[in-house]
């Protein structure tokens, strides 16, 4: 019977898989520290987006069809791992550049967007999202308990990018930001960078 205890194991469960430093949490506090607190609750807001379409995904099984097709799979690390490239391509002229207005973005929109292609980007959420469901279904639960789940999930997500976006954009942390700004964006290029080849390499090493 789907219970209180099957609820906390979903929700810890994703809990544990979201709050864990990744591409996305280092792109919200980045947005967060560079162009201030309004940015990175956009640019959250965008990345909560594409999060929940990843456990629509999954709550509806298709999350299992898309890992079972090694083409679509394929093509979704390589578009991954191109965005997280351009991510690190834009860290890394942030921290060549020595104008502070180069390092903003004055369009919320933009903000969104990005933040949705980001998670949109991601193959590893729909397993991540698939992995914490079956923490705490079972195969005699029914649309009713996928969907308490679900929602579960997507509003741990959204609390935690916002979660991100507030405390990067403190402005002990935006001033810590600008006397290391160069130091920061470079770290922050450095490990899309990292994560972008990872992608392409897993990509094509199936």
């Amino acid at each position: 019977m789907f219970g209180v205890d099957n609820i906390l194991s979903v929700a810890l469960a994703f809990f544990v898989v979201t709050v864990s430093p990744g591409p996305a949490n280092i792109a919200v506090a980045t947005v967060a520290m560079r162009s201030g607190r309004r940015s990175g609750l956009i640019f959250g807001i965008g990345l909560s987006f594409g999060l929940a379409f990843w456990g629509l995904i999954a709550a509806t099984g298709m999350g299992a069809v898309l890992q079972s097709s090694e083409y679509a799979l394929i093509a979704l690390k390589l578009f991954g791992g191109s965005y997280l490239l351009w991510l690190a391509f834009q860290s890394g002229r942030s921290a060549l550049s020595k104008s502070e207005s180069a390092r903003r973005t004055s369009i919320d929109g933009r903000w969104f967007k990005r933040g949705l292609v980001l998670n949109l980007s991601n193959p590893k959420a729909v397993v991540a999202w698939m992995a914490a469901l079956s923490m705490g279904l079972g195969a005699s639960d029914g649309l009713y308990e996928v969907a308490v789940a679900t929602m579960i999930c997507m509003l741990l997500g959204f609390l935690n990018y916002t979660g991100y976006a507030l405390a990067f954009s403190l402005s002990g942390v935006m001033a810590g930001y600008r006397r290391l700004q160069r130091w920061i964006d470079g770290v922050a290029a450095g490990l899309f960078a990292a994560a972008g080849f990872g992608l392409i390499r897993a990509a094509f090493s199936r």
